[in-house]
């Protein structure tokens, strides 16, 4: 059980929360949703410690075992399969002093170290460890590589399986879903579904939250409201109280201003003195309801093409991946994290394609196929390694990719960057554009630095819709996007004339804007015939010949430690 007794938080001055009281009990799995900056983040820190209240406290259990994901992971030289044995610190402790006894040939030591292992269940703990990088997409051959040589994407995964591996009676994940795949995101989905403690995940996801959530609790206005259910739910739980409070406001304003009316008839006429004074009373004492604030959403929008011609692009018995020397991939480098020494690394091969003005295309694949890699040989960015690219000579592509927010430059402003790549444009067309995508007044001249994931997503975006391409290529745009976001670049899509091939883990994203999916797996591309429940049932059935079977995705479980003597 998790308590927040009147808990108020104040951020650099401004007040994110006040008089939260909320109780969350183990085996709910609770989704914390509101707007970026509302105040989650800060809540989690304050459950877990790293953050004093600035009034009220958190109550829970003095033995009770919290797991979280770290923000950051150096670039370690231990195996990966080794960081995230990590996670379970006993077990791993245990396995490391029977490795050392054996090794040093002390039998005494040795028996000891695996009477601990037996006693704490640990003699599968490496197995689980290898399981959970398997169904977060880390290809078997990867589990020994150093932890150094993943990309940042890839270590964020590390963090997470490591978290999974601890035992734990509650576990807080923040954005679990970034950096994932959807093949990731649906098998954590079920993982999740299986964990016995209490859970508290952040997200904005909410095909996801669907899956997962028993309850939802909602941060706004300084305030947070339990719901029980999924999103779902609790989106028709708001709407309800929302229809209930407008209709109880609208009810005293009516109530407000008979009472005032009569009061400046009478407050003159001594006859009715006594009655107005009364119902000036009443009005004092009257509580005052709340109007019903809509929530401003983000409404932005794609310019249609300036040429739009009807084929754009043909691929033609394509070889597509890496040539020596060619930048590292993005979604594809756990499977070609050995690749670098080879001349050439083939990801895919014999791809055919073409993309016509008005396709909606989702690419659904497992981790490391080479979903990026075929978005980056239509890009451009990859050459093929055999067949032919044939590009539309008015083909103008505009490509988000996974590390697009990166390429911002510190120290710079949106202003800077809408006007060092439109350089014709005057500075009040710079800032009503930039406003468009909701960067407004001063916000176009502060440096990127200081922004959020989501403000960074927003600004690459609005630089390449200035572009006005005929082909979007989206390699998971919505990382960092809170869910009106989502929702506005949902909207936005689908008001485009141009050609849209998408790569998300948001499956709501992905429903709302595609009209056909193609399957990257095994070394081909081929039109998908199903829906995104159809591809689940696909990813289950091919993770069930891959030996992934669920119960040996299952959470650790573990005698909790006995409270410690006061």
């Amino acid at each position: 059980m998790i308590a927040l007794r009147g808990v108020a938080i104040r951020r650099g001055g401004r007040a994110l929360l006040s008089d939260v009281d909320v109780t969350l009990h183990a085996g709910w799995r609770v989704g914390v949703v509101g707007r970026n900056g509302c105040g989650k983040s800060s809540l989690f820190a304050a459950i877990l410690g790293e953050l004093e209240p600035d009034r009220g406290q958190v109550e829970r259990p003095r033995a009770q075992r919290i797991a979280w994901v770290a923000q950051e992971t150096p670039g370690l030289p231990d195996p990966a399969i080794d960081f995230v044995l990590g996670g379970d610190a006993e077990a791993a402790a245990a396995l490391a002093e029977a490795a050392r006894a054996e090794a040093e040939h002390d039998p005494e030591a040795a028996a000891r170290a695996h009477q601990r292992i037996d006693e704490i269940g640990a003699y599968d703990a490496r197995a689980r460890a290898g399981r959970l990088l398997h169904g977060l997409g880390f290809k078997a051959h990867t589990h020994a590589h150093p932890v150094a040589d993943f990309s940042g994407g890839w270590r964020a995964r590390l963090n997470l399986a490591r978290a999974l591996m601890a035992p734990s009676e509650a576990l807080l994940l923040d954005e679990p879903t970034n950096h994932l795949d959807l093949d990731a995101v649906v098998w954590l989905e079920e993982w999740l579904r299986r964990y016995p403690g209490l859970l508290l995940v952040i997200s904005h996801d909410r095909d996801f939250l669907d899956g997962v959530a028993t309850h939802i609790l909602h941060v706004a206005d300084g305030g947070a409201r339990l719901y029980v259910g999924n999103y779902a739910a609790f989106e028709r739980q708001r709407a309800e109280l929302l229809r209930q409070q407008q209709i109880a406001f609208e009810k005293e304003q009516a109530e407000r201003a008979h009472l005032q009316k009569f009061i400046d008839r009478f407050k003159a006429k001594a006859s009715k003195a006594r009655q107005a004074q009364s119902r000036v009373k009443r009005l004092e004492r009257m509580e005052a309801t709340a109007a019903v604030r809509a929530e401003r959403g983000v409404r932005i929008a794609f310019e249609q093409p300036a040429r739009l011609p009807e084929m754009l692009l043909t691929l033609a018995d394509v070889a597509a991946g890496y040539r020596k020397g060619s930048p590292d991939d993005h979604d594809d480098g756990a499977a070609l994290i050995d690749a670098h020494d080879r001349a050439e690394t083939r990801v895919l091969e014999g791809v055919r394609l073409g993309l016509e003005a008005g396709e909606r295309i989702g690419l659904l694949g497992p981790n490391g196929e080479g979903k990026s890699t075929l978005v980056k040989t239509i890009a451009g960015h990859l050459p093929p390694l055999a067949g032919t690219r044939v590009a539309h000579k008015d083909l103008v592509v505009g490509y988000f990719a996974q590390h697009t927010v990166e390429q911002l430059r510190a120290g710079e402003t949106p202003l800077r960057h809408l006007m060092d790549l439109a350089p014709g444009i005057g500075e009040q067309a710079a800032r009503n554009w930039l406003g468009r995508w909701d960067f407004v007044g001063d916000r176009v001249f502060e440096p990127v630095d200081g922004f959020s994931g989501g403000e960074r997503a927003r600004l690459a975006l609005a630089l390449i819709a200035w572009t006005r391409p005929n082909l979007l290529l989206l390699d998971e745009p919505t990382n960092h996007l809170d869910l009106e976001m989502r929702e506005g670049l949902a909207e936005a899509l689908n008001d485009f004339d141009g050609a849209i091939v998408l790569v998300s883990h948001d499956r709501s994203l992905l429903g709302l804007v595609c009209d056909t999916f193609w399957r990257v797996a095994d070394g081909r591309v081929e039109p998908f015939d199903g829906d995104l429940d159809d591809y689940a049932r696909w990813l289950r059935q091919r993770r069930g010949q891959e030996g992934e079977s669920a119960p040996g995705a299952t959470p650790p479980r573990r005698r909790p430690p006995r409270p410690r003597r006061s």
